[in-house]
């Protein structure tokens, strides 16, 4: 294997962007072959390197390939990996990784069910969710409330929230009249809970929240809620695009990868919701 760049190889190892690897490795955190790494470093496979003492295993991580999974988020879940309160976590039901882990792009609150994506990569996964990369998100939303064609130019205006201003791209009405409608909107970006604080900011309330695409990847049929499925090789290639970094091929997985997923996916029961709309459908999400 060529030499690569240190911070490139522990980005991918699920550990977090390539300017946090650079940051950790001036801070002193990263030590490769027992000696304290200078920013610049090329490693290879047969180095040893541990961050904050803790041996990362970079060989077994590049033989596994990247993978990216969809998860279908229920109403209850936390995206946290441990929650203080003891409440589940999207990440009790993913597959194992035998290298890396888990990387999710982006969050939703614990009253937000949809898609969610997963990355062993964790370049893939910072790049898709930096406001540069300008990834856009779709969300069914249905809203309590009198909404008039004035309220919906407000919000594809700009509102002015507490952090800022904020609006969505596109709105569009779906389903249903009077006080009890289906909307789908897309966002630019990823802030906390700014889909129901913008219907709020003019009165109105939202009762059920979906996210229905992430980019060019949508939630399929297939998948109930608290239900995973892999990507293919073509959605790889389409997220690495729409994130500008090189394709890569996703390796074959082993028999007892293939077991496992399936001992998981056989585990996992949902907490709430139903099954969606069909891949690409605008339709409402439960």
């Amino acid at each position: 294997m060529t030499d690569e760049k240190l911070q490139k190889v522990l980005a991918r190892s699920g550990l977090g962007s390539r300017r946090e690897m650079e940051r950790w490795i001036m801070e002193g955190r990263v030590f490769v072959n027992d000696e304290k790494a200078s920013l610049g470093d090329r490693i290879k496979l047969s180095d040893q390197v541990r961050v904050d003492n803790k041996l990362i295993d970079i060989e077994k991580q590049k033989e596994q390939g990247p993978r990216v999974i969809l998860y279908n988020k229920p109403v209850g879940e936390v995206c946290s990996r441990k929650d203080p309160e003891g409440r589940p976590t999207v990440f009790e039901k993913l597959p194992k990784l035998s290298g890396g882990r888990w990387v999710s792009v982006g969050r939703l609150d614990i009253n937000t069910s949809g898609l969610l994506l997963f990355t062993n990569d964790g370049e893939l996964a910072n790049r898709l969710m930096h406001p540069s990369t300008g990834v856009d998100r779709e969300y069914a939303v249905r809203v309590h409330g009198e909404v008039t064609d004035d309220i919906l130019e407000k919000l594809k205006k700009g509102v002015l929230l507490e952090d800022g201003m904020a609006k969505f791209s596109d709105v569009q009405h779906f389903d249903g009249s009077g006080r009890n409608q289906w909307f789908h909107v897309v966002l630019m970006e990823g802030r906390n809970r700014e889909v129901r604080r913008l219907w709020e900011s003019q009165e109105l309330e939202v009762s059920r929240l979906k996210r229905v695409r992430y980019g060019c990847i949508f939630m399929p049929k297939s998948v109930s809620a608290g239900q995973w499925v892999e990507l293919s090789q073509k959605e790889l290639n389409d997220l690495t695009d729409l994130a500008g970094l090189p394709r890569q091929k996703i390796k074959s997985k082993t028999p007892k990868q293939l077991a496992s997923d399936k001992r998981v996916q056989r585990r996992a029961k949902p907490i709430a919701g139903k099954q969606v709309g069909r891949r690409g459908s605008r339709g409402p999400s439960s």
